[in-house]
């Protein structure tokens, strides 16, 4: 089979998901998480093998292997700009951890799934995609020509260390993880997407056909217009699709950026507007951990990141100089984006900025039964410290 039938059948997949609603979204979602994170713990615990020398004799792992890719060719390749450039990657990467919010409004019983859900989130990205990068950057060369073959199925770095490591079945194994992981992004964008595109309806930022939700809470119009642009897929079968699909992952990580800055602002506009018409932050079932300081750490941890990617955009890896106009557009484009929109939006509407008094914290909100929340949160207080303490972490 080609790629334009494995294309198909991706996307006819991604249809199907996300015809069947939230609870399509969810069993998928439950299954291949549990798939990825076994999968992840697995490679883990293989990689700690082949660090310390114990791989077959087939492979590169038989001997102690320990540091040394981080020696020859060295961590932190390219040094400062080499770091900031890794930015845009980073964040497409980590994109999509915020869908737990959007999912949140549709859940029967969120006050009892949120917390629980974000702080899981939280581990999944400590534990399994920063310590799993670690083991993969001491496994694998940064220089291996094999991580930049495009369109290659063997170009994963975990599919490489099981090469290498000489783990018969192994690769194809992380193979069939990686391809669960490009349906499970393609039906979290959908949802993601149609969502949001459905709240821009009701705020007046959209036409309103998109605000259309049938019996099941499905919002089928804006579903079908996101899943339309599925056949951009097909791109890739042109002579220039990897320049055109370099644009538009470029374009996607920049934009997980600003949604986490919009965000922490939002986060912190909400807070200040709660105050300011007479509520009490006792009135929020669920409060982030650190408040409001960690939105406008949040801020200041993405503008940094913004004025890094401007910096490695005007002068990339390997030129001393200023590079070339397609190199900074290319590397700068989503700001671009989404001016776009901001100009658009606000001639679309006609309205600017709000003002905290403007702001309505009331309409919409969901009745919640306070004597069930009061009544938990009582019983959470005759608790052990210890057992307090495990709620609020896991």
């Amino acid at each position: 089979m080609g790629i334009g039938g494995w294309m198909t059948i991706f996307w006819v997949f991604i249809i199907l998901i996300n015809v069947w609603g939230t609870l399509g979204y969810a069993e998928e979602e439950f299954w291949s998480s549990c798939l990825k994170l076994g999968a992840t713990v697995v490679f883990m615990f293989i990689a700690v093998v082949l660090i310390c020398g114990g791989g077959p004799s087939s492979g590169k792992y038989d001997e102690y292997w320990g540091a040394r890719t981080w020696y020859d060719p060295g961590a932190f390749r390219n040094g400062f700009k080499g770091f900031c450039s890794v930015f845009v990657t980073a964040a497409f990467a980590f994109s999509g951890t915020e869908l737990v919010g959007l999912a949140a409004a549709e859940t029967k019983n969120p006050l009892k799934s949120l917390p629980g859900a974000i702080r899981q989130v939280f581990w999944r990205i400590t534990l399994f995609y920063i310590l799993g990068l670690t083991f993969v950057g001491l496994l694998v060369r940064s220089d291996d020509k094999r991580l930049l073959g495009a369109g290659d199925a063997n170009n994963s770095p975990f599919v490489i260390s099981a090469l290498d490591g000489g783990l018969k079945g192994f690769d194809s194994f992380m193979n069939v993880v990686i391809l669960v992981s490009v349906i499970s992004i393609g039906v979290s964008g959908v949802y993601g997407g149609s969502r949001t595109l459905t709240a821009l309806g009701e705020q007046g930022y959209a036409p309103k056909i998109f605000t259309y939700v049938d019996r099941s809470g499905r919002p089928l119009l804006s579903v079908a217009f996101i899943l339309v642009f599925g056949a951009l897929c097909y791109i890739n079968l042109a002579t220039g699709g990897t320049t055109v699909f370099d644009w538009l992952y470029a374009l996607s990580g920049m934009a997980a950026l600003f949604t986490w800055g919009s965000i922490c602002l939002a986060h912190i506009r909400f807070r200040k507007a709660w105050i300011y018409h007479g509520h009490t932050v006792d009135e929020i079932p669920f409060k982030a951990a650190l408040g409001t300081t960690g939105s406008w750490v949040g801020i200041f941890i993405i503008v940094i990141v913004l004025m890094a990617q401007f910096y490695t955009a005007l002068s990339p890896i390997g030129t001393s100089g200023v590079g070339s106009a397609e190199a900074f557009f290319k590397s700068y484009l989503a700001i671009f984006v989404v001016a776009v929109f901001w100009i658009g939006g606000y001639f679309w509407k006609k309205e600017g900025w709000l003002r905290t008094a403007q702001m309505d914290v009331d309409t919409g909100r969901r009745q919640l039964d306070w004597d069930v929340i009061n009544a938990e949160r009582e019983e959470m207080k005759t608790w052990p410290a210890w057992k307090r303490l495990c709620a609020r972490i896991f």
